[in-house]
């Protein structure tokens, strides 16, 4: 079966870039771009293509689907499934269906175990089906002059591969925001500080209990000695005053599939150019008699998704402040490095002689499976970037949306965000002569969060700056609104609503901006959107946080 799973997979991808609905011309025009082949990307240009719009994709991995096909699989929590519709239900349904199950939206702790190479299939079926899209894969747009304006309106995009795409509505479905950002579009990247928005979970946190480390670490390279230097994964710096502006944000990391299944299990090798003084914090960590993370076959088939919020995992806090602004080259250096780094824990893991046999045999046997990420050394292609760029437009998403003092009076909606504000550990600092993390903050068990409406106006930039594109994935938000809306579900069904919206701005010759909302909503509920919360919103949330 796994197989003729990978034949399959090799099979869609000839086709599709064989296919007449390749892109293969120097120039093209169509009506709407999307640019970036997310959890949101994939469904605007599936919804868009259903209204009757020809779509250009661009997915610089090749990959369309964003995290669901990278390795993230358990992005449904306190009942969220509760409000998936469209064409997210639609995913979901058939991935289940792959497996003989059959969805549970109904059911507040139901979550899909898909593999991601099962995502994938269903995906690129999806999107194959619609024959008004046309994908461009493994392809960026250029970094200089790649966007061209006239006054407010993009007229088009240049690629690094020589493509030129004419569009009348762009969609920045990226999570980087580089549309966005070539277009001269205001956005934001760091941690404002409780100041600028009236929050409270903004900025440096200055008492951080939530998977903060559960024993002393020893943060000097000669132990004890503050001028020998920090060992690796920790960063200089005082932690500052609570509420300050940072530009540390939420740590990265792999989301990474693995398997015990030997015969579809290729064993962790030693990465060229493995250096063990890396881990060295994993080390003390563990003499001190801390208890690491470890996998589990939590998706089907046998296989993990594991992720990293942990006092010490391979959320590599500190060592991704300079990606949402950096250039092309920046950013896949962070990415390599977070894959050199991870795939280097998983064999000190399994081989460093100061790992104990507890935390060795936890580790023991899992290996990378041969059925998924084909063409990429089995090992995901994304790194799960939790915080990029997010746009600065006339409506900005802050703690106010997530507190559950506060009447919900958005009358736009286009999706519902039902997640706390999540913002994971941003640096690990020296703190009383010890490692030290610093940035989560965690609500989801004091209920003092509700899930809310998404405006449809976070999603369109300031008429003075742009009239043709807007994002599903960089709302108009703070750090803080942002960390209730960066889930898989919640950016499916944002993608999709967005990909209404832009066809709708292309058949009245309109604006984004100037979109009649009752028109679009019209369109949503139409394409099996839910875009209000149950009346028993409240009870939910409280048996399921």
């Amino acid at each position: 079966m796994k197989f003729s799973r990978i034949i399959y997979l090799l099979t869609v991808f000839v086709l599709l870039n064989a296919c007449n609905n390749e892109v293969q011309q120097d120039d093209y025009t169509t009506d709407i771009c999307v640019l970036g082949g997310s959890e949101a990307g994939f469904t605007a240009a599936i919804q868009a293509a259903r209204l009757g719009k020809k779509v250009v994709l661009i997915e610089p991995t090749g990959h369309p689907g964003g995290m669901v096909v990278e390795g993230l699989g358990k992005d449904m929590r306190f009942g969220n499934t509760i409000v998936i519709g469209g064409i997210a239900r639609e995913f979901y349904e058939t991935v289940e269906n792959h497996y003989g199950l059959k969805a549970e939206f109904d059911n507040p702790k139901w979550y899909s175990k898909y593999e991601p190479s099962v995502a994938e299939e269903t995906i690129e079926l999806l999107l194959e089906k619609e024959k008004n899209i046309s994908i461009i894969r493994g392809a960026r747009i250029k970094e200089q002059n790649g966007v061209v304006k006239n006054g407010k309106v993009i007229e088009k995009v240049m690629l690094e591969n020589g493509l030129t795409i004419k569009a009348k509505v762009f969609i920045d479905a990226s999570i980087e925001g580089h549309l966005l950002h070539f277009a001269g579009i205001s956005t934001e990247t760091i941690r404002e500080g409780n100041e600028k928005y009236g929050e409270t979970l903004n900025g440096v946190q200055e008492v951080n209990t939530f998977k903060q480390f559960t024993v002393e670490v020893d943060p000097y390279i000669i132990k004890g000695d503050s001028s020998s230097g920090l060992i690796p994964t920790i960063q200089s710096g005082s932690l500052g005053n609570h509420g300050d502006p940072s530009h540390y944000i939420q740590g990265f990391c792999f989301r990474m599939c693995l398997t015990k299944e030997e015969s579809n299990r290729i064993p962790i090798h030693k990465p060229e150019g493995y250096e063990p003084e890396k881990y060295e914090i994993y080390r003390r960590y563990l003499k001190a008699g801390g208890k690491l993370f470890s996998p589990a076959p939590n998706r089907h088939n046998g296989k993990t998704d594991i992720g990293s919020w942990h006092d010490l995992s391979a959320n590599l806090y500190g060592e991704n402040w300079e990606y949402p602004e950096g250039n092309y080259e920046k950013q896949d250096s962070i990415i390599n490095y977070h894959r050199a780094f991870t795939m280097g824990l998983l064999w000190f893991l399994q081989n460093d002689e100061s790992v104990d046999s507890l935390t060795r045999a936890n580790w023991e046997g899992w290996g990378l499976p041969k059925d998924e990420f084909t063409d990429n050394g089995n090992w995901p292609r994304r790194l799960y970037i939790r915080s990029g760029r997010r746009m600065v437009s006339d409506y900005v998403i802050t703690e106010y949306n997530t507190d559950i003092n506060n009447k919900d009076t958005i009358s736009d909606p286009v999706a519902i965000a039902w997640w706390p504000p999540d913002m994971h550990h941003a640096r690990r600092i020296v703190k009383d002569g010890k490692a030290y993390n610093e940035g989560f903050t965690h609500v989801e068990n004091d209920n003092s969060w509700k899930p809310f409406k998404i405006s449809f106006q976070s999603s369109v930039p300031k008429k003075e700056e742009c009239v043709n594109l807007l994002t599903p994935t960089c709302l108009s938000s703070s750090y803080v609104g942002y960390g209730s809306i960066r889930i898989v579900p919640t950016f499916m069904v944002l993608g999709q609503s967005i990909g209404a919206a832009a066809a709708l701005a292309v058949s009245e010759d309109i604006a984004v901006q100037d979109i009649p909302y009752t028109e679009l909503e019209k369109v949503l509920l139409s394409q099996d959107q839910l875009l209000s919360l149950p009346d028993n919103w409240l009870e939910i949330i409280t048996n399921n946080n």
